[in-house]
């Protein structure tokens, strides 16, 4: 094939390479950011290290190695080189606690993890979290660019359950989430914080989620976490996002019900907020809030099932 060993091993992985596309390696266990990184024998340290390498519009891949040491960084990751990407190389495909980790320390206080603003970049087998202190609102993730594509990626509940923080912020459009994780079981969520933060006065739209799972260990009385804000600065139509095959689950032992899943607090007349397939919610009172955009299968017998119609709650 005339490839190089990386580069069959990216297109093996299902990531396109062109002529001028280069492979990174990093191992938090075994790496030196004085390496080059361009063999299994000379990995990098960090992911800032790999990033720094990779060139835009290029189609570089970072590779990185599962461990038990997480990637610690210093300061939040701009990933803001479009079609560039990454990939975790670790047993847990398809689990919630990816062991190839990129976890930012409470003493670091850097917030958030990493800012996709990047375009067309591709991540898979990765997990992000923030151990930032509660006390004040952080968040893990932020994706500003557009169609990119993220598969079995974890986006963790930060440490901090202080009003306003969040496990993914976005402001993009056209996004693909496939097999993702949005929150967690494990952090407790006692006050008004998110899992999925919608937002934007333009792009924030055509964003598909397939066969994710929205997670929290919600309490309060009333609990006022929710899976999916959808911001009240979202003004502008046309604007959709799809969920297809989701699950929306509240462990909410030891705590209360969630009021909703979603809270919709756009005025755009006329958006559109898509179930598609079987969409599951546990442990919150209703789906969402308010119920005007929201659309699902019909479930009146009498017309065709294909015809989709308002949510209804019973």
């Amino acid at each position: 094939m005339g490839l190089y060993p990386k580069a069959l091993e990216a297109v093996m992985a299902g990531l396109p390479w062109g002529p001028n596309s280069n492979a990174y390696i990093v191992d938090p266990v075994n790496g030196s950011d004085s390496n080059d990184g361009k063999r299994w024998s000379k990995p990098l340290l960090t992911l800032e290290a790999a990033e720094d390498l990779c060139v835009t519009n290029q189609n570089d891949v970072v590779f990185m190695v599962g461990s038990p040491t997480a990637d610690n960084p210093t300061a939040s990751i701009a990933w803001d080189k479009s079609y560039t990407h990454l990939v975790g190389l670790s047993s847990d495909v398809y689990g919630v606690g990816q062991r190839c980790r990129i976890v930012t320390e409470a003493a670091t206080a850097a917030t958030p993890v990493i800012t996709v603003s990047g375009s067309g970049c591709i991540f898979k087998n990765i997990q992000f979290n923030q151990e930032k202190a509660t006390g004040a609102a952080s968040g893990v993730a932020v994706v500003t660019g557009s169609r990119n594509y993220f598969e079995n990626v974890f986006f963790m509940a930060p440490t901090s359950a202080t009003a306003a923080s969040y496990s993914l912020k976005m402001s993009g459009s056209e996004n693909v989430f496939n097999r993702c994780t949005i929150g967690q079981l494990t952090n407790f969520r006692s006050e008004a914080s998110y899992g999925l933060w919608l937002h934007g006065a333009g792009a924030v739209s055509r964003n598909k989620f397939v066969k994710c799972e929205f997670l929290a260990w919600a309490g309060g009385t009333p609990s006022v976490h929710v899976h999916v804000l959808v911001d009240a600065d979202i003004v502008t139509v046309p604007w959709v996002t799809w969920f297809e095959d989701c699950l929306f689950h509240c462990n909410y032992g030891g705590g209360t019900v969630m009021v909703q899943a979603i809270d919709d607090n756009s005025t755009a007349t006329g958006h559109q907020i898509v179930f598609r397939g079987q969409n599951l919610s546990l442990g919150a009172t209703v789906v969402g809030d308010a119920l005007t955009y929201m659309f699902g299968p019909n479930p009146d017998a009498s017309v065709s099932g294909m015809l989709m119609v308002t949510v209804a709650e019973s």
